[in-house]
């Protein structure tokens, strides 16, 4: 199996998921190397998290005319028992952080860029070992 993705048994699942923070959220995350959780992550219980394919439809979603957004790449291998994958949105499997995020599990960040078509670009990510 690929560095990519993670085996469970539930199946496999990408090794790289991604968070949306806004501008303040991104400061403070870089500023203090930990993120806790937006509003609607602390009230649920868990830090929401995407895979790339489900990115574009969580932007579309909950950050509707939002602007000054970032896209936070997470190691999910660096997180181990704390992440895990459940049914959500449209029954689709989503990935769940039952921790903080550390800075440590971050492979790369930038801000949300779309190509002329209205294509999400994702940033650059560091190297899977």
């Amino acid at each position: 199996m690929s560095a990519a993705y993670l085996r469970s048994a539930a199946g496999a699942f990408p090794r790289i998921a991604w968070k949306v923070l806004t501008e303040p959220q991104m400061a403070e995350f870089l500023d203090t190397g930990h993120f806790a959780g937006a509003p609607v992550d602390l009230a649920d219980g868990y830090i929401h998290l995407s895979a790339a394919e489900q990115l574009a439809g969580t932007l579309d979603r909950h950050f509707a005319g939002q602007e000054a957004l970032h896209l936070v790449a997470v190691d999910l291998a660096a997180l181990g028992d704390a992440v895990r994958w459940e049914v959500s949105r449209g029954s689709d499997m989503f990935p769940h952080l039952y921790a903080a995020l550390p800075r440590h599990a971050v492979r790369g960040h930038g801000p949300v860029s779309r190509e002329a078509d209205g294509a999400l670009v994702l940033p650059a990510i560091a190297a899977l070992a």
